[in-house]
């Protein structure tokens, strides 16, 4: 039996790899005049083609954010708080910017890509360890964000005498990225909410039988709104090529010219499928309207290109309303 479609909340996607530092902060100003109530923000130590061309400091970003705007929840999409970034000072940076924005924040975490976890030089893990060292990371997290001092001796990490003394009234909401029956089943349990990158009602499902039921469920959705289909074909081809590798492929390449090599086979149809292209109404409703019928209550949207004005008055003026 299918599930009765609900209403979803639609917010902005912030796409760090394609803007610099004080873009975002006016994009997400415009964001909440056009009528999102919400924003998600990439955290990339690069992009993942050369073309994006930036990759700025997220926690930077969101407090010119923080400052900016007045009613935009903000989140991040996604931290990997497993080799760049030790949980406790990913939990310093959260406590901060929750601070600051009042409530507003929420904090999205996941296992991140080799791409910008490498820089360290560490080892890169498989998929079933990341698993292990997020599940002790948002422990490491939480703890830090109850106000103790904090020591802990895990299997991945070790704390020593932390207390954080900048924190919010409220912790901020943890969510947890998914992108299988496995990690959709981890974020049920340990999470305060899923992050989603496709309208799959088997990873809502696993999630909610893991604990998840009744939290968020929050996807994205990738757009690129021109003139016409073509124009935004051949954008999404120059900015948003990535969006053609799956798996293995997406997790473990190391730099934005692996990527580059690996996509250079693929066709232009592989390169743009899945993203709604073009001024059809229609079709960026029916896309939202997708994420409603797996079981999501929330997608963030990312327009794809440097056109964020055109996108800006089309959501505004032709589908927000649909959805308020």
């Amino acid at each position: 039996m299918p599930r009765e479609v609900s209403p979803i909340e639609v917010g902005y996607w912030l796409s760090s790899e394609e803007h610099g530092p004080k873009e975002l902060v006016a994009h997400a100003v415009r964001a909440e005049q056009a009528g999102f109530r919400a924003a998600m923000i990439s955290d990339h130590f690069h992009p993942w083609v050369r073309a994006q061309g930036q990759s700025p400091f997220v926690w930077s970003v969101i407090g010119g954010i923080a400052e900016a705007t007045s009613d935009l929840r903000i989140g991040t999409g996604v931290t990997a708080p497993i080799i760049r970034m030790h949980p406790a000072i990913v939990a310093h940076a959260a406590a901060t910017v929750a601070t600051m924005l009042d409530g507003r924040f929420f904090l999205g975490l996941g296992t991140g890509e080799r791409l910008s976890e490498h820089v360290t030089g560490e080892r890169w893990p498989a998929a079933t360890e990341r698993r292990t060292m997020l599940e002790e990371a948002v422990q490491v997290i939480r703890a830090l964000f109850d106000g103790g001092n904090v020591n802990h001796r895990g299997e991945h990490y070790r704390v020593e005498n932390a207390q954080l003394f900048t924190r919010p009234t409220v912790p901020p909401l943890i969510l947890l990225a998914v992108g299988g029956p496995k990690s959709a089943a981890l974020a049920g349990e340990i999470g305060d909410g899923m992050i989603g990158v496709a309208p799959s009602p088997r990873t809502v499902q696993a999630f909610e039988a893991a604990g998840g039921s009744g939290k968020p469920r929050v996807g994205q959705l990738h757009v690129c709104w021109a003139q016409d289909e073509e124009a935004a074909r051949d954008i999404v081809h120059r900015y948003w090529p990535n969006g053609a590798l799956k798996g293995g492929a997406l997790t473990d390449l190391a730099r934005p010219k692996d990527f580059e090599t690996a996509l250079e086979l693929a066709s232009r149809d592989s390169i743009v499928s899945g993203i709604v292209c073009g001024t059809s109404e229609q079709q960026h409703i029916d896309a939202l309207g997708t994420f409603a019928s797996a079981g999501f209550t929330e997608v963030y949207v990312h327009q794809i290109g440097p056109d964020q004005d055109g996108f800006f008055n089309f959501y505004e003026d032709r589908v927000l309303p649909k959805f308020c």
